[in-house]
């Protein structure tokens, strides 16, 4: 007997982490991309964020979004940030809403806490001084105060709040992936910091799926993602519990240095 596939509406479906799932997931899930460009290989909507009615009428008929569209420069302006990482994260709220979407799943980032990385030992570890991390360093976690490390950051926090707001108000559910650093590459050994953040292509896959498939019960929520890194910062137990995640992959220390495919989500 067929089987109806879940329709998934990705924003950003044109960028690496859009083109990851599309490769990944397409064979489980009736997707469509909405983004500046066509993406590969499923039905495309060619839009603008900053635009409600184009936004609205790519939600239409979607049972998810998947939210990943933005600026991703971690040193992007104020202006860019408001206009898309702000006002564009409202619009795919507001469409969600108008269009009765059950589950809006939102790439935030560990932008939005990133002045951790100030303090020890988290700072040692980012810098691939090992020997200076003391033993049992305590992992940080979702409980952890906002404390972003710039505008991009600040506008990931903006849309963790906006999500709460709009399940306590509206009942449109949102699950908020907190994501490490997804390489072109999938390789993370360039770096100390790339071995700290690194989720991989199979891991990062595999989180959007388990909140694609998570209960109705899970309403809102906020998750860390990385692999099962060696020095992680940010702790993977609440994605363990709650989504059922278990990572397949996990960084050691870095074995070499050199120039990175991208940046840090």
């Amino acid at each position: 007997m067929a089987t109806t596939k879940k329709p998934v509406l990705i924003t950003g479906g044109a960028g690496l982490i859009g083109r990851i799932l599309i490769a990944r997931l397409h064979a489980s899930y009736a997707l469509t991309s909405f983004d500046l460009q066509s993406a590969p290989g499923i039905p495309s909507l060619v839009g603008n964020l900053t635009d409600f009615p184009a936004v609205l009428h790519a939600c239409q008929g979607h049972d998810t979004v998947v939210h990943l569209a933005a600026d991703p420069r971690v040193d992007s302006p104020w202006a860019s940030n408001l206009a898309t990482n702000i006002q564009g994260t409202y619009h795919v709220f507001e469409a969600a809403r108008q269009a009765g979407v059950q589950r809006v799943i939102v790439a935030s980032s560990q932008h939005a806490t990133g002045g951790f990385y100030l303090e020890e030992p988290y700072k040692a570890i980012t810098e691939g001084r090992y020997r200076e991390v003391p033993p049992g360093y305590p992992l940080l976690d979702e409980t952890c105060p906002i404390r972003p490390d710039g505008y991009y950051g600040t506008a990931k926090a903006f849309g963790e709040a906006l999500g709460s707001y709009y399940w306590d108000s509206h009942q449109v559910s949102s699950l908020h992936l907190r994501i490490g650093w997804v390489l072109a590459t999938d390789d993370p050994t360039t770096s100390a910091l790339a071995c700290t953040l690194w989720l991989s292509h199979r891991d990062v896959a595999q989180m959007v799926q388990r909140c694609l498939e998570a209960p109705a019960a899970l309403g809102y929520e906020v998750f860390y993602a990385t692999s099962d890194n060696q020095w992680k910062i940010w702790s993977i137990g609440r994605a363990r519990q709650r989504l059922g995640y278990q990572p397949e992959d996990g960084a050691g220390e870095a074995q070499t240095r050199g120039p990175h495919a991208g940046g840090p989500g």
